[in-house]
Order: C-alpha cells, then sequence, then structure tokens
C-alpha cells in the first residue's frame, strides 16, 4: 500500500472514530442523510404514482375501445338489419326506408346531487326542440330533454320519464312513467287486452323515440283504475351511474 492511500485511510478512520464519538459532527451529517433520505422517498412516491396512474390511464383507454368496439359492432347490426328491412321493402315496390341512426353520449354531472335520476350529457348536434331516446346496453334507460338548451337525461326513475310500450306477447299498448329508483307504472293499458305478472315490457315505436322492441322490464303486479289496466314493473335499467349511453338520433 502507497504512503498516499494509508494516509488517506488514516484520516477515513480518524473521521469515522471522530463522528461515531461526537454529536458535535453527528448532527450535521444526520440532517443531511435525512434530508436525502426525505428526497429519495418523496422520488420514489412520485415514480410509484406515476406507474400507478400509467396503469389507471392504460385500463380507461382499454375500456373506451371496448366501449367504441360495442358501439360499432352494436351500429353495423343495426346497419345491417336496415339494409335487409329496406331490401325486402324495395321487393314490394314500397318507397319507404328505414335507416336508425344512434350516437354515443357521454354523461357529465348530475343535474342535482339530491337526485340520481337526472345526468347533464355531451351530446353532439343536440336539437332542444325534440326529444330522444336513451339505451344502456340494448335496454331503455330512459330519455333525452332539453334544460336551458342542454342535454338533461331523465333516466326510468324520474316521475317525468315517459315513452311507449307493449306488455306481453299480446302487445297491449301502454305509456310507461317514472315511479321510482325500483320500480316503473305502465299506464293506460286497455281492459281488454290479457296482460300477466311476469310478462315482458318492451317499447313500442309509437312515440317516435325508441325503436320498437327495445327491452324496458317484466311485470311485477297488476291494478285497475279508470277504465284501464296499470302494471307495475320493474325496470331492467336502474341507474347504475354509467359513463356513456346510446342516443337514438333518427328512426326513420
Amino acid at each position: 500500500m502507497s504512503k498516499r492511500a494509508s494516509a488517506l485511510l488514516f484520516l477515513l478512520l480518524l473521521f469515522a472514530g471522530a463522528v461515531y464519538f461526537s454529536t458535535t459532527l453527528q448532527s450535521p451529517l444526520l440532517s443531511v442523510l435525512q434530508s436525502i433520505n426525505r428526497s429519495w422517498n418523496t422520488f420514489s412516491t412520485g415514480i410509484g404514482n406515476l406507474i400507478e396512474e400509467n396503469f389507471e390511464q392504460k385500463e380507461t383507454i382499454e375500456a373506451l375501445r371496448k366501449e367504441a368496439e360495442l358501439y360499432r359492432q352494436s351500429h353495423l347490426l343495426l346497419h345491417e338489419m336496415a339494409t335487409e328491412f329496406n331490401a325486402l321493402l324495395a321487393e314490394n315496390n314500397s318507397t319507404f326506408r328505414y335507416e336508425p341512426r344512434v350516437a354515443l353520449v357521454r354523461t357529465i354531472a348530475y343535474a342535482n346531487f339530491a337526485d340520481m335520476t337526472k345526468l347533464w350529457l355531451q351530446m353532439e348536434d343536440f336539437n332542444a326542440s325534440r326529444l330522444y331516446g336513451l339505451i344502456y346496453n340494448e335496454t331503455a334507460a330512459g330519455i333525452v330533454t332539453a334544460r336551458d338548451g342542454r342535454p338533461l337525461a331523465l333516466l326510468n326513475g324520474d316521475y317525468q320519464c315517459t315513452y311507449a310500450v307493449f306488455v306481453g306477447p299480446n302487445k297491449a299498448p301502454g305509456i310507461v312513467r317514472g315511479r321510482n329508483s325500483d320500480t316503473m307504472l305502465v299506464q293506460y293499458i286497455p281492459t281488454w287486452v290479457a296482460i300477466t305478472v311476469g310478462d315482458e315490457v318492451v317499447t313500442s315505436g309509437l312515440d317516435n323515440l325508441f325503436f320498437a322492441g327495445v327491452k324496458v322490464g317484466t311485470v311485477k303486479s297488476i291494478e285497475l283504475t279508470g277504465g284501464y289496466q296499470n302494471a307495475v314493473i320493474e325496470p331492467y335499467y336502474k341507474g347504475n351511474d354509467p359513463d356513456y349511453f346510446h342516443v337514438i338520433t333518427d328512426i326513420r
């Protein structure tokens, strides 16, 4: 070992001994080490949060891709059905054409925190002078109306949410209305059309809001009032606050 190396080793040993036995030297050194440790913890936590956010963003992107794929498949299915239907009409020399259109819309926020049945929507080409049918996972979820010129979703539980339906295999006509978070009420069902508990309720399409046959719910009980039948139904969609809906923009 060279003299220079020996001297350096000796100085290091002296410094280590001084630090070990002297609190005066220990304090600033510990302060520096603690500062380095805090900086490292902050840095490592930041890196961890960044990695976690990156994974969450990837999951969000993947979820959006699945939503977009579902929308694309639904749109293609509707287009295929419309094409076949129009071909059938052409075979019978009819000039009528059926070209349903739907749009994917995003929820923004509740219109009122005390009311979970009203949601603001982000919707392109919104026409404040008309109503729209609202669909979630191939079931009727409510309607879209205008408030202050903005699109507002009235979900199935809202009393102002109404649309035309058929009840059961005999297609008993009626108007469904929101009742509460768990049930809806189908009113004005003719008494001469038989309905039973367990019958499925679907949209009739007679109000130009929905296609015919969109599933709404099932009959839980029936009552007679004012010369009509009323049916309490359990809707398939109960307002589980999704991020996206489909809006029927045209059913021609």
